[in-house]
């Protein structure tokens, strides 16, 4: 469904430890809301409760939840991670997407 490449991971829990919460009491939630250059959002958070109607994905360390609608646009969807002096941070490699814009935080499909 979504994956998640290792340093990407790594630096996610990273962030988490240092916002004081754990993959034991908290999760990734990823998404997708209106808006953007191109049409759609990337969204990101750690959250601390799953409903009923989200799909979960266990990554063995860390849970990633998004709800039914995000799921049709984030399907076969890799979170990457690029850093170093010219990298940009977290990157979407979504196979959905028809166009991105420049700076990678949105998308039309």
């Amino acid at each position: 469904m979504i994956t998640i490449e290792e340093i990407a991971l790594e630096h996610i829990i990273q962030l988490m430890m240092e916002g004081g919460i754990t993959p034991d009491t908290h999760h990734l939630r990823v998404g997708v809301k209106g808006g953007g250059c191109s049409g759609l959002s990337y969204v990101m958070d750690f959250d601390d409760k799953i409903e009923s109607t989200d799909d979960v994905v266990d990554l063995g360390p860390l849970k990633v939840v998004m709800d039914k609608k995000s799921v049709l646009y984030l399907y076969g969807t890799e979170l990457q991670y690029s850093g170093g002096l010219n990298g940009k941070g977290f990157v979407w490699v979504n196979p959905n997407a028809s166009r991105t814009c420049g700076c990678g935080e949105s998308f039309a499909v």
